[in-house]
């Protein structure tokens, strides 16, 4: 137990003051986790760590397994669901004990994944098969590959919008506003649900959004040489201030520390919510939840942010999860062979309705929304992640945790003392002072 505790101190620690940890000894850096050229003679059991315990709970990833084990069979795959996916893996992580196969925690710097990770390939060459490589490379090497990729914007019951007599998507955050004012008044549906208790509706699904404002994919690597991230007109500005005055003008649930994730997605589905900030990811998962509660899968939609460049809506595409392969894991080859498997053959991006990591995949059908009224997907750079983090984590703000709009929302309801002002001005001193520590 001492141990153990110690272990969260020290990574704790290390996180805070953006200094790598250690994890647990000093692996040979330089070992590939490369692709293996045929499934003959891939051996060994692997543990594969997961955030997705519904899969494991319905026998979905058991199923995957066993197509895996129709060209490897000489591989024994055993999964680790994790409810608390990003708490338990931070903690595991200061130990050599983190699986073989696993997500890569968003709470680990960029710059750190040489220390946890072994490499997958050149950068150079994997670039062109895969998505998104630059979320994950340090130094030309590339350490993830995406489960899948997200475009980011709004679900929406469609029925209830329609009812609110909005046929056409808002166009500015003002619209957006007047509109579920219009929801609110006309249906009696909560026109847009926080999920402020599970926390990370908070965080992903709306700092994703940088940079679906002005149609720029940049727009997280600048935050790297701003001052003020949170000044007028920027977009973290003008996404934080949509948040709060939805919070501020009560469109959003009434009691925000009693929301619930899994219930959420079927108050949408019901008509009984209006929208939610979130991925596409979760078209398939809105629909299936209408299905179970016997309503129109059809009634859920998905809208870009309510911003238009030169009369063109933006939605940034963004990486998921990547998964990567423990430095420390003694059956490598196994680790890479499922990851690939899982990233070319499984079919879980599809049936998930997300984007494939494969460049030669095509869209899929929950985004036909988007393609069919031009929406312009950006696909983010991640060149200057590493410094962003090492900015964030001194800051201690957190743009990838729900912490600081958890505040926001505390503001906008009145919980907390504080203005809008105010906390932008607390957060930009907070960032500009980050940026002088970190050297940037």
């Amino acid at each position: 137990m001492g141990k153990r505790t110690l272990g969260v101190a020290l990574l704790t620690t290390a996180m805070l003051t953006v200094a790598g940890c250690g994890g647990g000894g000093s692996p040979n850096a330089d070992e590939t986790a490369a692709a293996p050229v045929n499934p003959d003679g891939v051996s060994g059991d692997i543990t594969v760590l997961t955030n997705r315990t519904d899969l494991i709970q319905d026998g979905t990833m058991k199923k995957y397994a066993a197509e895996f084990n129709k060209t490897y069979p000489e591989v024994k795959v055993k999964f680790e669901g994790l409810t608390d996916y990003e708490g338990e893996v931070k903690i595991r992580m200061n130990t050599e004990d983190y699986g073989d196969v696993l997500l890569i925690p968003s709470v680990i710097a960029k710059g750190d994944y040489p220390k946890f990770f072994a490499p997958l390939g050149d950068t150079s060459t994997m670039k062109s098969t895969y998505r998104f490589t630059d979320k994950t490379d340090v130094d030309g090497k590339t350490y993830g590959i995406a489960t899948f990729g997200t475009a980011n914007g709004f679900i929406y019951n469609k029925a209830v919008w329609e009812k609110a007599g909005i046929t056409e998507w808002p166009t500015t955050t003002q619209q957006f506003m007047d509109d579920l004012k219009s929801v609110q008044e006309k249906t009696g549906a909560t026109p847009y649900y926080t999920n402020f208790k599970d926390g990370w509706p908070l965080s992903s699904p709306w700092t994703n959004s940088v940079g679906s404002i002005g149609c720029d994919t940049r727009a997280s690597d600048k935050l790297a040489s701003m001052d003020k991230p949170w000044e007028k007109g920027t977009e973290l500005n003008v996404l934080d201030t949509l948040l709060h005055d939805i919070v501020h003008e009560k469109l959003s649930e009434k009691d925000p520390a009693t929301t619930n994730w899994e219930s959420s997605k079927t108050q949408l589905a019901k008509g009984e919510v209006g929208s939610m900030m979130l991925g596409s990811w979760a078209i398939n998962q809105m629909r299936d939840a209408a299905e179970k509660a016997g309503q129109n899968p059809d009634d859920i939609g998905f809208m870009p942010v309510p911003a238009q460049t030169e009369g063109t809506f933006c939605a940034t595409l963004v990486s998921d999860y990547q998964q990567a392969v423990n430095i420390h894991s003694d059956h490598k080859s196994a680790a890479r062979a499922w990851i690939d498997w899982f990233t070319e053959e499984s079919g879980y991006s599809a049936k998930e309705g997300a984007v494939s990591a494969l460049k030669a995949e095509a869209m899929p059908a929950t985004l036909k929304g988007f393609i069919d009224n031009d929406v312009k997907l950006v696909e983010r750079s991640e060149a200057k992640t590493a410094e962003v983090n090492a900015i964030d984590n001194a800051s201690e703000i957190g743009l990838a945790k729900p912490d600081y709009r958890q505040k926001l929302i505390d503001i906008a309801r009145g919980a907390v003392d504080g203005s809008l002002d105010g906390y932008f001005d607390e957060l930009n001193k907070r960032w500009s002072e980050a940026r002088q520590m970190a050297g940037s």
